[in-house]
């Protein structure tokens, strides 16, 4: 019954994810200045044509991700390239049209189209010329996540131990109010706790975090979000994107994965291999094979229930990072097919159809729509 339930909600609801790291999977797959990419197959990935339908999944936001050893010059290069890439599977795919708006969604969905809206995963694309964020904005980006794994020249990121700024920048303060002028999404995924405080005395507009959950599941892990920044996020009437990864919903898993990366790296630096080597995802997948550090669906479900408790169920949402997150999704959640399960979750754990519909897709669109209202370009 609540499976029957679930198919029939993730049919009749747009469901918005905002955080799937497709580009830059496709990247690695060689597939970066191909002119013809057939996503009407089911591929290795976590995203392709047929999962997306079979899960429901109607605007996937396309994560254009920067590695942090890109700077300046480099990393706008790799973004506009990436943001080509997109254009390019929207002409290879007639499932797929462009979006940059809650409008154009909603017109897609209509016209049983896939809606692939982007955002840029780490500032440092924008370099010191503020009015690249403009550039940006004009080629379809609808957020920016200011930060990866390392300070940049916007503020200081939760993975590196090192707080530059502590905090924003003068100029990432700058691109701050920037930002709420021209209708850009602010995304506190990735910041350090310092400029997150930072951006919320800054910013007018309401924030979104597109992939990250709830600290208290992962005591001492910065890239979650306490309490207290979960709640000053419903106060600025923003959004928690729910991140899916197991180190993102458990505190076991998240121990079991950070000695596997240390583990692997030891074992890379002895072999003398490069970070991104096949070699090293190999000897990675075998020992995740012996310590099965997965999370559960139920887990996922727990980031969602702990953020509904603490502020309701106005504020949720899911930015799952699939094709992100590697060989580390939880049971049962482990590509875009699987959304279905987390409805049927939802609804067994009493979420009323008008909660599922706001969790889908309502809440982020309201801030999304919220961002644009009044921008100045």
């Amino acid at each position: 019954m609540n499976k029957k339930k679930a198919d029939k909600f993730s049919k009749e609801f747009i469901i918005a994810d905002g955080h799937i790291d497709l580009p830059y999977r496709l990247y690695k797959e060689g597939l970066l200045y191909e002119k013809n990419i057939n996503l009407n197959r089911e591929t290795i990935g976590n995203f392709d044509i047929p999962k997306a339908e079979k899960g429901g999944l109607n605007c996937p936001f396309m994560a254009i991700y920067i590695p942090s050893e890109k700077l300046e010059e480099e990393a706008y290069d790799f973004a506009n390239d990436l943001i080509d890439l997109v254009r390019n599977l929207i002409k290879s795919n007639d499932k797929f049209n462009s979006a940059y708006s809650p409008e154009d969604v909603i017109k897609n969905f209509k016209n049983n189209q896939i809606s692939l809206p982007m955002g840029i995963e780490n500032g440092s694309a924008i370099g010191t010329n503020i009015d690249n964020l403009t550039y940006f904005f004009n080629r379809g980006i609808r957020y920016i996540t200011l930060t990866h794994a390392k300070n940049n020249q916007i503020c200081d990121s939760s993975y590196d131990k090192e707080k530059k700024w502590s905090g924003l920048s003068d100029f990432g303060k700058s691109l701050v109010r920037k930002m709420n002028d021209i209708g850009m999404m602010i995304d506190v995924s990735h910041i350090s706790d310092d400029a997150f405080l930072d951006i919320m005395m800054i910013t007018n507009k309401p924030v979104i975090a597109s992939h990250s959950s709830p600290r208290v599941l992962t005591p001492g892990f910065e890239r979650n979000l306490s309490d207290k920044m979960i709640e000053l996020i419903s106060k600025n009437k923003g959004v928690i994107l729910i991140n899916f990864g197991s180190s993102f919903v458990n505190s076991k898993s998240n121990k079991l994965f950070s000695q596997i990366n240390k583990i692997a790296e030891k074992w890379r630096v002895k072999k003398k291999l490069k970070k991104n080597s096949e070699e090293l995802e190999k000897y990675k997948d075998s020992l995740i094979n012996k310590l099965n550090p997965f999370a559960e669906l139920e887990d996922v479900l727990d980031a969602i229930d702990h953020v509904n408790n603490l502020v309701g169920d106005n504020f949720i949402g899911f930015g799952s990072d699939y094709d992100g997150l590697g060989n580390s999704l939880p049971k049962n959640l482990k590509d875009v097919s699987a959304y279905i399960n987390l409805i049927e979750g939802l609804i067994k754990r009493g979420y009323s159809k008008e909660s599922i519909e706001k969790i889908c897709y309502k809440n982020f669109f309201r801030v999304w729509n919220a961002n644009l209202q009044n921008h100045q370009i």
